[in-house]
This record gives C-alpha cells, structure tokens and sequence, in this order.
C-alpha cells in the first residue's frame, strides 16, 4: 500500500534496516531510485558531485543534499556525501564510512553518468572530439567498475544483496540499434555487459546483479528542455508525439524497490531489465497510475514508423 505525503509517495516500509548506496544520485533516475528506497525504509546514502557549494561539470541546480532531504522526507534516512567515482580513494573513503556507520551494505546502485554534454549524436568516430568521447566512457563505465571494486566486499558479506547497473537500452535493442555515436554506443552497451559479468562473480556469494535501463525518462533536463513540467508534461507530445510513452524518474525507483524487496530476485541475476517489463511482472505503476512500456513502443510503433499512439502500451 501507499499513500501521499505532500509531494512525495510514501510506501510501506520494507527496506526497514537495509542499507544502500545509490551512485550518482543527485539527479533524475539516481535521485528517484534513492527517493524510492528512502520510501521503503531503507538509509541511503546519496552521492554525486553537486552540492550547494559547488556545481559538476553538468552545471545544473540540482544537489545531492536535496536528494538526501527527500529520502528523508519519504521515511528513510537520507545521507549526502559529496564524492567523484574517478577517484578510487573518494569511493575507498565512502564505503569505509558506510562500514563504519552502518556496518552493512544491501543495495548498491551504479547510475553515475554525467556526460550527457560529451556525446556529439550522429558524428562518426573519426569525427568526434576524442578528448571528449573518452571521458565519456570514463564517467559512463570507469566510475562503476571503481565503484563496484570497493563497495562489493562490503555487499558481500551477507547474502542477499543486490547490485543494480543502470544504463540506457536493453541488452536486446542495444546490440541491434546504433545509439547516437560510437563512444556513447560502447557505454551503455558495457554497463549492460557489466551487470552480466558481476552476476557471475557474485552468485557464489548469494548476491544479484542486473542491468536496468529507465525507458523515455522526464528527467529534469528533459522536461526543462521541453519547456514543460511533470504537471503538465504531456503539452511537449505537440512537438514530439512519441513522448507520451514517456515515464517519471520514479518508475525505475519502484523497479529497483521491486527487486530489493523480492526474496526471489535472484532469478532475475545477470539479466538486463527495463522499468516496463519490471512493472508488468511486479504491479507497480508510475506516478500517474500507468505503466509504460517504453522499449516495446520503441520498437513496434516509434522505429516502425507508426503514428505517436501510446494505447496498449501504458
């Protein structure tokens, strides 16, 4: 069950004494995740390079200690810790003070990105500033494998933990699509691969590892973008029709909780995921009572060349 407190969904507290770390949580998918978690129980700690003293080269408003007042207006408890997952002694430091603190680590959400100004869309390799398309990759795969080195010591100590790689595309449509250049093609391709490899490395110890990618997200940059809200989003289907199959950030939060919570989620290890199939399997809904399936709509109406038309698919 849930219910509204103000603006925020606070669910049943099924996290209650579990601990998480979301990676890059200061805005869009990262943020809802930890919000979502926050609104299960758990204690999550936020990170990200943003706070309100000083801005990521992403260069937007949104901070990680906004982040950790909404977990902890949600009903969990909300940590903010200011850290570059390019740093193998930053991410060394965080989990050493979440084994100091809490002693545990059930969730470990790798959704660190930060490159959407370094991907040049529709420009061959030879073309693309190099400079910027290996940092691309730096950010996109560097930070998760740093991540994942120093935190899943910690996840494995007990059995039962997840780990949840968040990337863009199925595995399905990623290795049949060109997604916008080769760098950031390579990137969300490898995140896809990376959850399939941790999830062999993982199994002997009772831990999942799955890939899971949001569908057509309004994130705040692209409802801004837009020149539209979360009120009142559907007025940007005028200039695109195909963003009615969109969803909230909050969507892939309530999938990670899904798994988190399932005491059966190993089934789903090293496998790659979507927000859509997650909802059909599990019953959650996005904010506003529907359940998009972004991929298959992708797939059968948008790439098809069919008319905008959302019906049957959220």
């Amino acid at each position: 069950m849930s219910s509204f407190r103000g603006s925020i969904v606070v669910m049943e507290t099924t996290l209650k004494g579990k601990v998480a770390l979301v990676a890059g949580a200061t805005r869009a998918t990262g943020r809802a995740i930890a919000v979502e978690l926050g609104a299960a129980g758990a204690t999550v700690y936020c990170t990200g390079r943003t706070t309100r003293e000083r801005r990521s080269e992403m260069d937007r408003p949104e901070t990680i200690e906004e982040t950790a007042e909404l977990v902890t207006r949600a009903g969990g408890e909300g940590i903010a810790v200011r850290v570059d997952h390019l740093e193998p002694e930053q991410v060394r430091a965080l989990v050493e003070r979440i084994d100091t603190e809490q002693g545990r680590l059930d969730v470990l959400v790798n959704d660190v990105w930060g490159a959407d100004k370094l991907a040049a869309w529709s420009t061959p390799i030879w073309e693309h500033p190099l400079d910027d398309g290996l940092r691309l990759l730096r950010l996109a795969v560097d930070t998760h494998l740093i991540t994942s080195h120093h935190a899943l010591p910690l996840l494995i100590r007990n059995p039962g933990g997840l780990l949840v790689e968040v990337t863009d595309g199925t595995w399905e449509y990623n290795s049949a699509n060109y997604r916008l250049c080769a760098f950031y093609d390579l990137a969300k391709i490898s995140v896809n691969r990376l959850a399939f490899s941790q999830a062999h490395e993982l199994r002997p110890y009772g831990c999942t590892a799955v890939s899971l990618t949001p569908g057509w997200l309004r994130s705040e940059a692209m409802l801004e973008g837009f020149g539209v809200t979360e009120e009142n989003w559907r007025d940007a289907t005028v200039h695109q029709p195909h963003f009615v199959i969109s969803e909230s950030p909050a969507f892939t939060g309530r999938a990670v909780v899904a798994l988190a919570t399932d005491p059966e989620r190993e089934r789903w290890s090293g496998q790659s995921l979507s927000s859509g199939q997650l909802a059909r399997e599990y019953g959650f809904t996005d904010v506003d009572g529907s359940r998009p399936d972004a991929w298959r709509y992708i797939v059968e109406v948008a790439s098809a060349g069919k008319p905008a038309d959302a019906t049957g698919y959220r």
